[in-house]
């Protein structure tokens, strides 16, 4: 089984900063992808940012400049490091790992709130 624990989540006002983090549980993940979605109600469940085992990193649109992803593959965690947060940042973010290619794992979630 694989289990992903993340943390980080919070309130903070418009124009903060969160970092969040999600460990994966065992080892041997450090060659696959790992990532960030999120979910807020009413809206479809949107990627946030991704992360290859090689670095290579993708973002949403709407997050781009705002949000950085990384990872610590010896670990198995990787970051969300998100500033300039805006108020349609809220959500619940989920971590995910692709343990194969057809196989995603994802986090408990942990909510986001950004206040105007």
């Amino acid at each position: 089984q694989v289990q992903l624990v993340e943390s980080g989540g919070g309130l903070v006002q418009a124009g903060g900063s969160l970092r969040l983090s999600c460990a994966a549980s065992g080892s041997g993940f450090s060659s696959n992808a790992m990532g960030w979605s999120r979910q807020a109600p009413g809206k479809q469940r949107e990627l946030v940012a991704a992360i290859t085992s090689g670095g290579s990193t993708s973002y949403a649109d709407s997050v781009k400049g705002r949000f950085t992803i990384s990872r610590d593959g010896a670990k198995n965690t990787v970051y969300l490091q998100m500033n300039s947060l805006k108020p349609e940042d809220t959500a619940v973010y989920y971590c995910f790992l692709d343990r194969t290619v057809r196989a995603r794992y994802w986090g408990q979630g942990t909510q986001v709130t950004v206040s105007s």
